[in-house]
């Protein structure tokens, strides 16, 4: 069971604390989470009870996409012996095979941008549950799949806490490989695009896009390599619940949802790293912290900080700590 307890200040008792409940009500859980998914955990929402055919004869909970243009099944464990893991690996396999249909369901929920924009390499299960077993903690640590473990408290009728009970830790040796591309990518050549729908003008150009990020990396300076080393390290770093994503022109940290995406070019030697806060509660400095609401990029986040030294790495490390916080 979760150890976490909720107390209350300010009351006629002074202190009380708020006892935490999972709820009773099988499908309460799943209509609160879907009415709200993208405040709580950054997913678009597409479909809920959806059927995977006859063939298979299963119905996934809840379909979406998440921030980064990655698929999202959700799975919501009703009880302690239900092994919610195991149905969703079935569902995850089930979505690999029918990439058509989910991108139909996309474009039909999303529009057009969205359906061509979607990014097959990591797609997510995440299992949310009042609480999870032992075993199942050690179950998704041996399954290399893209596996998520959410606990969930109701402290009273206004009250939701999430627990990030397991995240999957990406494995950086396929950042290091370089691979032959057709042209590399400045900085100019996103300024009049988000990142999703840059990355569909390459068309089926997957072969070469795909190797896009460690392409980059390879031909960075060893400088430059370094700040990117670390202010990778210092993120992963911030805390057990942080996944990283390694995604086709950024890297992507996140917790419940992105709190930096992370670029680099070797031509103008920058690494930029992109923070999910408002810029109007951060100081703006010109050209190392500045405001990107209206301007195109890739992943998310609103303030952009600029490090071309170590110096200005050690410089935004109290912004990079204030978005994992915010996350």
């Amino acid at each position: 069971m979760s150890d976490i307890k909720l107390f209350q200040f300010g009351g006629h008792d002074g202190v009380a604390e708020l006892p935490g409940t999972a709820l009773q009500i099988e499908k309460s859980l799943q209509v609160l989470f879907e009415a709200n998914l993208e405040i709580l955990l950054g997913v678009r929402f597409l479909a809920s009870e959806h059927s995977t055919g006859p063939v298979h004869g299963g119905r996934i909970d809840t379909l979406g996409l998440d921030e980064d243009n990655s698929p999202v099944i959700i799975e919501y464990k009703r009880s302690i012996n239900e092994n919610v893991i195991n149905q969703g690996l079935f569902y995850l396999d089930w979505l690999m095979d029918h990439r058509k249909e989910f991108q139909w369901l996309v474009m039909e929920q999303l529009g057009t941008e969205a359906s061509k924009a979607v990014d097959w390499s990591a797609p997510r299960l995440l299992c949310i549950a009042g609480d999870f077993t032992r075993y199942d903690e050690h179950a998704v640590k041996q399954i290399p799949r893209n596996i998520e473990l959410i606990r969930y408290r109701s402290f009273g009728p206004e009250l939701l806490m999430l627990e990030l009970v397991h995240v999957p830790k990406t494995n950086r040796s396929a950042m290091t490989k370089s691979a032959p591309v057709e042209k590399d990518i400045d900085e100019g050549d996103q300024a009049n695009l988000g990142g999703a729908e840059y990355v569909q003008n390459g068309g089926d150009k997957g072969k070469y896009i795909s190797q896009r990020m460690s392409y980059r990396l390879s031909q960075s300076p060893e400088g430059l390599r370094a700040i990117h080393d670390a202010a990778y390290e210092f993120l992963q770093s911030l805390g057990d619940d942080v996944q990283v994503k390694e995604l086709l022109y950024y890297t992507a940290f996140k917790r419940l949802k992105n709190f930096v995406c992370m670029e680099i070019y070797p031509t103008t030697r920058n690494v930029h790293l992109f923070l999910k806060l408002n810029p109007d509660d951060v100081e703006l400095v010109p050209g190392f912290v500045e405001d990107f609401r209206n301007t195109g990029h890739f992943g998310t986040g609103d303030v952009r900080v600029t490090l071309k030294s170590m110096a200005d790495f050690e410089r935004a490390q109290p912004l990079l700590q204030r978005a994992y916080d915010a996350g």
